[in-house]
């Protein structure tokens, strides 16, 4: 078999180019997988290379198995190589030497619980408060100074008190994990660095057993990788790494794309190999795509392109609300089933939480879907938490729900004690709420009594507001008084930011409910959320795909369709202050872009909701960096967003007709529309918290607030609706 047939000169190249480093340049779409596999066959088949000299390193396993698989296919037979992931590969070199660090060889892996459950326990052991100290942010900050590849010394600062204390807990949680002859994920890398850097014979071993080395996905490696990567490789290494500058979009991860800008320098006289003929999309798709790129400064710029020609334009479009954009993707899918399969078609977005309304519009026309690396929206525990609390109030005999709440967030009230409850419940013919609401009535030996009794009175108070306020407004009830916000905003994590962007588009989905409905109730709603979700009973195997870019990295659908392209929104408001982050932005939109083999749809709205008020974000800096493309026609924008507009003031009366008593009305207004807010005051919003003003805009008979909270959110919201306190005196 002559394994150069079918490749591009380039590709050959970088195939047959066998000694001292090499850097292959690899374009989205641009066989790169190929090359690799290709390139590990020539070496066995053409050079003679006994495979046993070869290490091949992936990000995931998946990876690595198809890499082999695609290699025994070239040369027909099975062959001992080591092809794994970085932590796999870093396993297999401790468990041959790590007791040249003080372990023994059996040493266990602690996967992320694991690792809570030891923070945990040093947390009480310190006789630290848990809410200050939280185990879920504790360990997630150890792997982040892991990762980073830093000392904690140089990370965490003596003068903070929080900062000394949490460096106390890292030692503590590293001296239990010696004395239990255990590991956790990030230390696999860092610990065979550790051999290797200080066992000069473990690492000429690797150097000698290793003749030629391969990274795939070498734009995502962190600090600690690169080391690793170096350290097994010898002076002049034959090192090909794979991998493509304008995809490095995991910095919040650790990844460092200074390790591909600087492959050059740091291996010395490395040959760089561009690959930029595409093989996946059209002309029109990867034109777009090379005019948002090169608006990214970087030392390797690249251009893709394809011998095929044309293609369906790229297509924008404009919605006044995300409603209205939800709703015609949705529609648009459906009229281009005539020539795709669902499979073939997927909705990209830049956060988790935008799946909601896109979820529900597919329910409703019987369109099958699979939210790709996550779980459906309603499937997800922050969702599921909070619709659990609003049944539980709705119907307090519904004991599956108050299992659920009675500890969520914690409160100190264990399964034990649950059980207690339960069995006094059957045992007296009373419902579980009964017993808790009058415990002093029962002889249980209960420590957490006062604990429960204060979990009785969230749901009381939360009961007594139930039929007062809207619904939109019940749930920022439910989400400030049971402190579920709160311990999620403690948390401080990417998850746990993820996890309140999700609620928020819960809140969005009760105000959309509100629109639609005349009389709109609690009950009614629950029971609507409880028929979207019997809809959707089917397995989770085909249809239309939705996910986030990141989520889409690798992947590939003949029909495309880009959402929430707005400032704010994609790039994400918390990565619009440093342009670094810009930068990765950019490159997660050309990921987006690169993922579309035939179409690509773009949109973005005019406003989206955001805690039930409307937010208003200009298109993204991202369409206009994309070029020419087909700008179509806004879906009855102007006379949308007017009869919105009026149509809301019409809504809101009716609805406070309906829920709200005259006195909190008065107060409403009170608040807010009498108020005169300028930039600079001070004021503190029931979900947000406290932050400033920092613009104040005239619409129509309304004035748009911009908000910095002290949370780091920045949030538009409108003067009459913003249930906001002003601070100042």
């Amino acid at each position: 078999m002559n394994l150069l047939e079918g490749l591009n000169d380039r590709q050959r190249e970088a195939v047959t180019t066998t000694e001292g480093p090499v850097l292959v340049l690899a374009g989205a779409g641009s066989g790169k997988t190929s090359v690799v596999t290709k390139k590990i066959a020539y070496l066995m088949e053409e050079k003679k290379v006994y495979p046993s000299k070869i290490l091949a390193i992936t990000f995931t396993n998946k990876a690595a198995n198809e890499m082999k698989t695609r290699v025994e296919r070239l040369i027909h037979t099975d062959f001992n190589m080591w092809i794994g992931t970085f932590h796999s590969i870093a396993v297999r070199i401790l468990r041959r030497d790590i007791d040249r660090l003080g372990y023994d060889r059996n040493f266990t892996i602690y996967d992320t619980k694991d690792q809570q459950t030891v923070v945990k326990d040093i947390i009480k052991r310190m006789d630290l408060s848990a809410e200050s100290y939280k185990p879920r942010t504790i360990q997630a900050k150890i792997s982040s100074i892991k990762n980073s590849g830093g000392r904690v010394e140089d990370v965490l600062s003596e003068s903070i008190y929080s900062e000394r204390i949490t460096k106390e807990i890292y030692y503590e949680y590293e001296k239990e994990l010696k004395k239990n002859n255990a590991l956790d994920f990030d230390d696999l890398i860092l610990k065979s660095v550790e051999l290797l850097q200080n066992h000069e014979e473990v690492k000429n071993y690797y150097r000698d057993r290793f003749e030629y080395v391969f990274v795939d996905e070498y734009q995502d490696t962190n600090k600690s990788q690169y080391e690793m990567v170096r350290l097994i490789c010898r002076e002049n290494p034959n090192l090909t790494v794979v991998g493509d500058n304008d995809q490095s979009i995991y910095a919040w991860r650790g990844a460092d794309i200074s390790n591909i800008l600087n492959f050059e320098k740091d291996f010395k006289n490395a040959k760089v190999v561009l690959l930029e003929q595409n093989y996946r999309s059209t002309k029109n798709i990867l034109d777009a795509a090379n005019s948002l790129i090169a608006n990214n400064p970087t030392k390797y710029k690249k251009n893709l392109w394809t011998s095929s020609q044309g293609g369906e334009t790229v297509k924008y479009k404009i919605y006044s609300s995300s409603f209205d954009e939800e709703k015609c993707v949705i529609e648009k899918i459906d009229d281009l089933h005539r020539d795709y399969p669902f499979e073939d078609m997927a909705i990209l977005y830049r956060t988790n939480a935008q799946s909601r309304g896109f979820e529900e519009h597919l329910m409703r026309a019987g369109i099958a879907y699979r939210v790709v690396g996550g779980l459906k929206f309603y499937d997800r525990k922050e969702v599921k938490d909070i619709i659990s609390y609003m049944q539980f109030i709705v119907n307090t005999d519904d004991e599956v729900s108050l299992a659920r709440i009675i500890n969520t967030p914690r409160r100190g009230i264990g399964d034990q004690t649950v059980e207690s409850i339960r069995k006094a419940a059957i045992d007296s013919g009373k419902t579980m709420y009964e017993i808790i609401k009058n415990l002093d009535e029962y002889n249980l030996n209960i420590r957490a009594s006062k604990n429960i009794k204060k979990f009785v009175e969230i749901i009381e108070n939360l009961r007594e507001k139930k039929d007062s306020i809207t619904i939109h407004e019940f749930i920022e009830e439910v989400c400030r008084e049971s402190g579920y916000i709160e311990d999620l905003e403690k948390e401080n994590t990417v998850e746990s930011r993820s996890r309140i962007e999700n609620i928020e588009e819960l809140i969005n989905s009760s105000y959309e409910y509100e629109k639609n409905y005349e009389e709109p109730n609690l009950e009614e709603y629950l029971s609507s959320l409880s028929l979207l979700s019997d809809v959707d009973k089917s397995e989770d195997t085909g249809g239309v795909s939705l996910m986030t870019v990141h989520g889409a990295k690798g992947l590939e659908f003949k029909v495309v369709f880009l959402v929430g392209m707005e400032e704010r929104v994609f790039p994400s408001g918390r990565s619009m202050d440093e342009d670094d982050e810009v930068e990765e932005e950019r490159r997660l939109a050309y990921v987006a872009i690169t993922r579309a083999k035939e179409q690509l749809f773009v949109s973005s709205c005019k406003s989206r909701n955001s805690y039930g008020q409307p937010t208003y974000n200009k298109p993204s800096r991202f369409i206009e960096e994309m070029g020419s493309i087909e700008y179509l026609d806004t879906v009855d924008s102007e006379l949308r967003i007017d009869y919105d507009r009026k149509s809301k003031i019409n809504r809101m009366n009716s609805i406070s007709k309906n829920f709200r008593s005259q006195r909190e009305k008065k107060a409403e207004q009170k608040l807010n529309t009498s108020k005169d807010f300028s930039i600079g005051d001070k004021v503190k919003h029931r979900i947000f918290g406290q932050g400033m003003i920092v613009s104040v805009t005239k619409k129509d008979d309304d004035e748009e607030l911009v908000v910095a909270f002290d949370n780091g959110n920045i949030k538009r919201l409108m003067k009459s609706h913003a249930p906001l306190e002003s601070l100042n005196e």
